[in-house]
């Protein structure tokens, strides 16, 4: 009996281990809440008022319509393709002007790195719509950046490649994708950075000292190491540029709609909600398929 009661002593957990188990659900809880309230419950009211039909006068009665995606996808495949053109284009372009400025930052900038950092995040301090506004007068034609690309012929080179319809730069397609690659480049530039900051520098010492060239040692070392903050960059800029609307409703034309304006259009003004729940659950489902393709492609264990 003695052994018995020592047994059983010895294999019951302390009430303070107990405790400690429980502690990171607890922690976790109100993370798990806030992703249900406002995350979880606003996607199944919106997958639910896709399945239905009716109007705003009469009401709508869930129907499971599943033809709607299909009709949606038909009628505006345009506008589905143009969006993922653009935030293709802009994520390219903010790579190519992130990338060497996140090195430099991480690398580069000794001293003044926390100074160079918070003017990457100085458009934060401002409004998503007035950065946007701004566009609208740093390429309208009455300022010296649209004077000095006619005189440069630059905008007869941005026609040749169907960019820009005539000498204007604004309400065109180039003026879209400067717009999105401006308000998203801090989203390359960061993740960059936090991964090149990782960067050892012996070993871009020790591929010199194995008579790598320069470009060997972008290509074997860091390129390959700053893989996870390219994928984490190349994701926190196309995802949401994809989906915007603001860059298409103040810098282009009827010729340059992106999805993004036509589910708001749909929701605000049309008050087509099903029809507008449907063509938003149809991009979602598409980013996901292609993040999933592109992260896998990627191969960053990190990021998996």
């Amino acid at each position: 009996m003695a052994e018995a009661a020592v047994l059983s002593t010895g294999s019951a957990a302390p009430p303070s281990r107990r405790r400690r188990n429980w502690v990171p659900y607890a922690l976790l809880l109100p993370g798990l809440l806030w992703l249900v309230v406002f995350f979880v419950l606003p996607m199944v009211t919106l997958g639910s008022q896709s399945l239905q039909e009716g109007n705003v006068d009469d009401g709508y009665t869930f129907t499971g319509n599943v033809g709607i995606y299909v009709d949606a996808l038909k009628q505006y495949w345009p506008q589905y393709v143009r969006s993922f053109l653009y935030a293709g284009t802009a994520t390219v372009l903010a790579l190519l002007l992130g990338y060497p400025l996140a090195y430099f930052i991480a690398q580069k900038a000794g001293r003044y790195k926390n100074l160079v950092l918070v003017l990457v995040i100085a458009p934060f301090f401002t409004s998503f719509l007035i950065r946007t506004l701004a566009w609208r007068t740093i390429l309208s034609d009455d300022w010296f950046v649209t004077t000095w690309a006619q005189k440069l012929h630059i905008t007869d080179l941005l026609q040749a490649v169907g960019l820009t319809a005539n000498d204007s730069l604004l309400n065109s397609k180039f003026a879209v994708i400067m717009g999105l690659t401006y308000n998203f480049l801090p989203f390359m530039i960061l993740p960059l950075y936090t991964s090149l900051e990782r960067l050892d520098p012996r070993l871009i010492e020790a591929a010199g000292d194995l008579y790598a060239s320069p470009w060997q040692t972008f290509r074997k070392v860091t390129w390959p190491l700053s893989l996870p903050g390219v994928v984490a960059g190349t994701l926190l800029t196309f995802i949401p540029a994809a989906g915007d609307f603001i860059n298409a409703r103040l810098l282009g034309n009827t010729q340059t709609t992106m999805i993004g304006s036509v589910i708001d259009s749909q929701f605000l003004r049309v008050l087509d909600y099903p029809l507008a729940a449907a063509l938003s659950f149809i991009l979602l489902i598409l980013i996901v398929a292609m993040v999933s393709v592109y992260v896998r492609r990627a191969g960053t264990e990190e990021l998996l």
